[in-house]
């Protein structure tokens, strides 16, 4: 990776662009002048430098997706995004939680997972869960960006719940950069409510916590804000993103 490239996204404080610079997941990509550069992992793609409708514009088989959150570095970065896509790109504002270690209150985090709803069991994401998450569409996430087990046991960590041998909630590594992962949690519509989630959350943590690995966590909207608050996280600022649709 040039330094020149490092450069562009130095003040940046995201994890998935430290996958992709890092060389763990994802993909970097620079225009011709490249004084411009793109991250791109999932369903995010995040542009730095001089704003660049080569970039904005980028067409890759293997990276054309339906759905895609563009982060613009700045409002001009912005404009091109809007110029370029016009009513396929909505503005939204997501939320930034802060990165502090030694922030997490264990003996909380224990007792999060102890009180699981009678009938629930909670466990380790591991091959036969890799599947049903696969297999469930709502799940998909906790996994989608591990092409199969053997990659996700390499880099990937998470937990899931079951009740009668059923998916109905995860906590999982969305990515992975070399310190850490960045968190994905998902409740199956009719068993949210229930305090699935916050379990979930607090024995992912506590499952980073004991591999030395950070739970980094970015929040789409203010419900994900509260949830992490719960956990021990303080938010950080709030950032604009550009949904792409079609």
């Amino acid at each position: 990776m040039k330094e020149n490239i490092k450069e562009l996204f130095q003040d940046w404080n995201e994890t998935i662009i430290w996958s992709c610079l890092q060389g763990v997941m994802g993909d970097v990509r620079t225009n011709s002048d490249e004084d411009a550069a793109m991250t791109i992992l999932g369903d995010f793609a995040f542009f730095a430098g001089k704003p660049s409708e080569e970039l904005v514009m980028f067409k890759k088989e293997d990276c054309e997706k339906e759905f895609l959150i563009m982060v613009p570095q700045n409002e001009e970065w912005g404009e091109m995004i809007e110029s370029c896509y016009g009513n396929k790109a909505r503005k939204v504002t997501r939320y930034a939680i802060k990165k502090e270690n030694d922030i997490f209150d264990v003996c909380k985090l224990e007792k999060a997972v102890l009180e699981l709803p009678e009938g629930y069991e909670i466990k380790l994401l591991e091959e036969h869960e890799y599947r049903l998450c696969k297999n469930a569409g709502w799940a998909n996430d906790l996994v989608s960006q591990f092409k199969d087990y053997d990659t996700y046991k390499k880099l990937g960590l998470g937990v899931v719940v079951l009740k009668d041998k059923e998916l109905v909630a995860g906590a999982s590594s969305y990515s992975r950069y070399k310190e850490g992962i960045e968190i994905e949690i998902d409740t199956r519509e009719d068993h949210r409510r229930k305090g699935l989630a916050y379990a979930c959350g607090a024995k992912l943590i506590l499952e980073c916590l004991k591999r030395g690995l950070y739970p980094s966590w970015d929040a789409q909207n203010k419900w994900s804000v509260a949830l992490a608050e719960k956990l021990g996280y303080h938010f950080d600022h709030e950032y604009t993103a550009y949904e792409i649709t079609g």
